[in-house]
């Protein structure tokens, strides 16, 4: 057994048989980031010195017979907003380049106290603006299945790490589709939960009302097996959800027989590839044979949602940002200054990417007095008609399924220089965001040149398990996430 290609399930088994031990998969792991060298460039730092420790360790405890924690052995990847306790914290942003935070974050602690083994960082776009990868400040993570490609964004690093057999399973973060895009670029299983239901404390902040931490795997089994450890109410975060948490592992199996599957015309309209749009046509097809039912629905406020976003999500960036100052928090620049509003000005500039700024100066545009009203509080409203539509789409059907992305992974640089082009590479991602809905992406074919085309599935809200299980089935049924990127048989 190749380690680097294994289920958790299969690990776990492995390890219970005595033909691995913890630190086999702590090493081959780390011999899968090697092997690609720098190439690939997914990783912003790596805790190696810590696994061994923590693999040696779990072996040891193994052979004593000590109770271990789900995900004992199991290597996993961390995204760089994320909050590591030791190790840097940078949001891909020289701001925060040199950052490591005395604490973990809460879905940080849960992996540590489940034994799993933290393999490092992933890389993003700064602060988790974009949708390619490309604007992290070190430089932009590749697609394994074409390194002349994007990865996706924002946590690139986190799917194109768990493509490539870099680690097991990772955690992004997804804001408007950044772990459905990503997962659909690299043909891995990304799940976006319900807002709220996977804590949020101790991840860097890019718009907080829409913010949520997910799982992504080669596997909807492992995606459940991650979501059952991170998941649940967290005091420390006031936007957790109180709502009982309960295991989703035990009921992936449960098949799709009567399940209505809302089929939104909105979502297959023009811009949408060919050859993702039959993909997409043809998985349905496959559910419909199998015992589903398609329906056709509406959400008619779908061509508000990417401008609703942009409105929404970079007011709350602005703010949140805004801390960045040098003088408390982030890069502060070591230049002289003769004031302290130089110091600030010269510390962000400095410290903050072309992206960041652009995000930065439109929300504190649309919060300025005179125009608040005119965007921040409209997008609000249009917001609360997003989300009207999703619950009387719910009225019709159980689930929702559509293209994830528009398009299959795109050349690096292709959009860079037009920011409103890459902005409509969330449009099919964006609307759900808007609604804190739970949602997910999967593998459902490839395009003429070899690379994933992915899936979306969305479910009401706290409805994850609906998701798992319908996205199990479809996956019992097919081959596509088993599709490995060039040389993914070493």
């Amino acid at each position: 057994m190749n380690p680097s290609w294994a289920t958790i399930a299969d690990l776990q088994e492995a390890f219970r048989t005595g033909k691995l031990k913890a630190i086999d998969t702590v090493q081959a792991a780390f011999d899968a980031v090697e092997s690609d060298g720098q190439d690939l460039n997914a990783w912003t730092a790596l805790n190696r010195d810590a696994a061994f420790e923590k693999a040696d360790a779990i072996d040891r405890r193994r052979q004593a017979g000590d109770a271990l924690g789900p995900l004992a052995g199991i290597p996993v990847g961390i995204k760089d907003m994320i909050c590591t306790r030791g190790l840097k914290t940078t949001a891909a942003s020289r701001m925060l380049e040199n950052f490591i935070p005395p604490y973990d974050a809460t879905v940080t602690s849960k992996l540590r106290e489940s034994d799993a083994l933290l393999i490092g960082k992933l890389n993003q776009d700064e602060f988790a603006f974009g949708s390619s990868n490309e604007s992290s400040a070190f430089g932009p993570c590749k697609n394994p299945f074409d390194r002349t490609r994007v990865p996706g964004g924002s946590s690139g690093g986190s799917a194109a790490a768990v493509a490539a057999g870099h680690c097991t399973v990772s955690l992004g973060t997804d804001t408007g589709g950044s772990i459905r895009q990503p997962a659909s670029f690299c043909g891995v299983f990304g799940l976006k939960p319900t807002y709220g239901r996977v804590s949020r404390y101790g991840v860097v902040a890019f718009a907080s009302s829409l913010d949520q931490v997910g799982p992504l795997g080669r596997t909807v089994e492992d995606a459940a097996r991650v979501f059952d450890v991170i998941g649940g109410h967290d005091p420390k975060d006031s936007t957790s959800l109180k709502t009982p948490f309960t295991s989703v592992l035990s009921t992936l199996n449960r098949g799709i027989t009567g399940l209505r599957i809302g089929v939104p015309k909105e979502y297959f309209s023009e811009g949408l590839d060919p050859s993702v749009e039959t993909s997409v046509k043809a998985a349905l097809s496959l559910m419909e044979r199998s015992g589903a039912t398609l329906v056709p629905i509406s959400l008619p406020h779908t061509r508000y949602a990417v401008a609703t976003y942009y409105v929404l999500a970079t007011a709350e960036a602005s703010s949140n940002l805004g801390r960045y100052d040098g003088v408390r928090y982030g890069h502060r620049t070591p230049r002289h200054v003769d004031s302290l509003e130089d110091l600030i000005a010269q510390s962000r500039s400095e410290g903050l990417g072309d992206e960041a700024k652009r995000r930065i100066i439109l929300g504190t545009y649309v919060l300025s007095s005179g125009y608040y009203d005119a965007y921040y509080l409209k997008a609000q409203k249009v917001r609360t008609l997003i989300k009207q539509d999703f619950e009387k789409a719910y009225a019709q059907c159980d689930i929702i399924a559509a293209a994830t992305s528009p398009v299959s992974a795109f050349p690096l640089g292709d959009h860079l220089d037009d920011p409103l082009k890459m902005y409509l590479m969330d449009i099919l991602t964006i609307p759900a965001s808007l609604a804190g809905l739970p949602c997910a992406s999967q593998a459902c074919g490839l395009d003429p040149s070899g690379l994933p085309i992915g899936l979306q599935w969305i479910a009401p809200p706290l409805q994850e398990e609906r998701i798992l299980q319908t996205a199990h089935f479809f996956e019992s049924q097919t081959d596509h996430h088993r599709h490995r990127p060039p040389g993914g048989e070493r």
